[in-house]
């Protein structure tokens, strides 16, 4: 099981590096959010996939998970979908202002001169 998390999160960082390293906007917040999601399953797996019993019932069972990785993912998947949704907005705020999504337009033209 934990070799096939182990290579879903692979693809995830490789997919969500692709897409950081293309021209459009849309595609780099979606990447970041790929890379986000990579990161949160790859905490998730350092946790340990495994089955137990509550830590709150204390010396009756044997075998309890860590709630702190669980509690840690939680968190950082509000923050992670505050995050994504501001830039969301501001790379469609950006499309309004500058009538371009491409990265090098955005630049301007001094820059597109000089290349």
């Amino acid at each position: 099981m934990e070799l096939l998390i182990a290579l879903l999160i692979g693809i995830l960082f490789s997919a969500g590096t692709y897409m950081i390293l293309s021209r459009r906007l849309l595609r780099i917040v979606f990447g970041t959010s790929l890379l986000s999601n990579g990161t949160l399953l790859f905490l998730m797996t350092s946790g340990k996939l495994q089955r137990g019993e509550s830590p709150i019932l204390g010396r009756l069972s044997a075998i309890y998970t860590d709630p702190l990785p669980q509690a840690m993912i939680l968190t950082a998947i509000v923050i992670s979908f505050a995050t994504t949704a501001f830039c969301l907005v501001l790379a469609y705020r950006t499309y309004q202002e500058m009538e371009s999504d491409d990265v090098d337009d955005l630049l301007g033209k001094e820059h597109n001169d000089e290349h």
